[in-house]
């Protein structure tokens, strides 16, 4: 009894691995491969008295699809953005597996049911984490910079200024 329960026990070891080790891969593939996007952010406070200096992120209602599209939506699907030519994205339309024209790209959604308020869609990553000290750096970004892959899966690389900089903190 004592061998069955060690071989589960690695069993579940290995299976936990390999799911973890598959999450990472996909997410590098996305890293090397997607697209880059820039989405516009609404302005929030970057501090956290539990985790640290961090932003909450909160997209700017031009990426986002309005209230009417809310109600028709499926709990999880795509969104297609259409690109400006500075790469910032905005709602065009409810994905419904149409070509997508060369300046739309596909964007992963999830929508968020409250039974005390209204819905909320999650479009990518809702925070970013910064070494303590660095909340003035970030202060100023207007925009979340994404890489987004053909299925619409994304990854928050960074956060941009309004000149559409990619903000890098100074070397300490």
């Amino acid at each position: 009894m004592r061998r069955i329960s060690t071989w589960l026990v690695i069993a579940g070891l290995l299976l936990v691995l390999g799911v973890a080790n598959n999450a990472i891969w996909k997410k590098e593939q996305v890293l090397e491969s997607g697209r880059e996007v820039l989405l516009e952010l609404r302005p929030v406070d970057p501090r956290s008295l539990i985790q640290g200096d961090y932003m909450q992120l909160a997209y700017a209602e031009m990426t986002l699809p309005d209230e009417a599209n809310l109600e028709s939506m499926p709990r999880k699907g795509t969104i297609v953005l259409a690109l400006d030519a500075d790469k910032v994205g905005s709602f065009a339309r409810l994905d419904d597996g149409s070509p997508l024209a060369e300046n739309e790209l596909r964007l992963q959604y999830k929508l968020l049911l409250w039974s005390w308020g209204p819905r909320s869609v999650r479009i990518g990553a809702e925070s970013f984490l910064f070494q303590e000290g660095q909340a003035e750096v970030y202060a100023d970004a207007r925009y979340g910079v994404l890489r987004v892959d053909e299925t619409g899966g994304s990854v928050l690389v960074g956060l941009a200024d309004e000149a559409q900089q990619l903000i890098t903190p100074p070397d300490e």
